[in-house]
């Protein structure tokens, strides 16, 4: 009888402390990247780290200043988004260490590179800029040409897709190199117009896919991330997987449409009205049907 008493008291004590244990373990789990992430970053979500190669490239929008701490001599990678009929512009601010720190001039460099890691050309900017021994910063710009919605394959046009920049310092004082710096970059994007568009258009974006979609992971991932669903949601939108640009708001245009088609319209309106008014003014009065007098 004395065992049979204690037998379901020792069973009951041992389930207590086990649940005291997992409530423990529950309190004192450490957060997640994606909360940790989250937290370091400003109001607006913008990134504040950037990648160190084309695959790990951070996403960026369009009009969102991306910032980064890094070391003197490392490489800066980030990736956005440009649709057809775009013109985008990239401008990039390096903050430098102090003079006093320094050595000697630096020259920085801003590169950007298409879907398929092509290097783009820049229409005109500061593409590579020399930073005087005491100048606090250094800006770049590079003006890329319109996006086209089609190109022949042995063309170095812009296509739609993914477009990655690289910030990154070409010549410096061996001293200088690891010295911390401070980049932020920015790219915009303005509606060209009709005059670049073409009469074809890709089958999909030039956007490499090199992360899976974040679509195709379980659940269970994000349960045992430790965050709940409310600020999962609120990141899903902003974040994209690394080394791929997110799609536009809009989506990817790249169809039938353009603004060409208002002016092809307003011509062939015009060149009828000029045809009317030439006939008009050809054919003169016309036959008069008064008889002649005497007759």
């Amino acid at each position: 009888m004395r065992i049979n008493r204690i037998l379901p008291l020792t069973v009951l004590a041992g389930l207590a402390l086990l649940g005291g244990a997992g409530a423990a373990g529950a309190d004192t789990r450490t957060p997640s990247p994606s909360a940790s992430a989250s937290s370091s970053a400003d109001g607006s979500g913008a990134p504040s780290q950037a990648g160190t190669d084309f695959r790990t490239a951070t996403a960026v929008k369009q009009d969102q200043h991306a910032t980064a701490s890094a070391s003197t001599g490392d490489y800066l990678y980030w990736v956005f988004p440009a649709d057809a009929g775009q013109s985008a512009t990239v401008d990039a601010t390096v903050k430098l260490p102090e003079a006093s720190a320094r050595h000697g001039a630096s020259t920085w460099q801003l590169d950007v590179y298409d879907g398929l890691r092509r290097r783009q050309s820049c229409r005109y900017g500061s593409q590579t800029r020399v930073a005087a021994a005491d100048a606090a910063s250094v800006t770049l710009t590079c003006h890329l040409r319109a996006v086209r919605s089609w190109a022949e394959p042995w063309a170095n046009d812009p296509l739609p897709g993914s477009y990655y920049i690289r910030l990154t310092v070409l010549d410096l004082p061996q001293e200088d190199l690891g010295l911390p710096v401070q980049a932020d970059v920015v790219a915009k994007a303005s509606d060209s117009g009709g005059a670049h568009a073409v009469d074809g258009s890709l089958a999909s974006p030039l956007t490499a896919v090199t992360a899976p979609d974040p679509s195709d992971t379980p659940d269970a991932d994000a349960s045992a991330s430790g965050s709940d669903t409310s600020s999962g949601s609120d990141t899903s939108d902003s974040a994209a997987p690394a080394g791929t640009a997110a799609e536009p708001e809009d989506g990817w245009s790249s169809g039938w449409w353009s603004d060409r088609w208002i002016w092809t319209v307003g011509g062939g309106v015009l060149g009828a009205l000029a045809g009317v008014a030439g006939y008009s003014m050809a054919r003169g009065p016309g036959r008069s049907y008064r008889r002649p007098p005497g007759i």
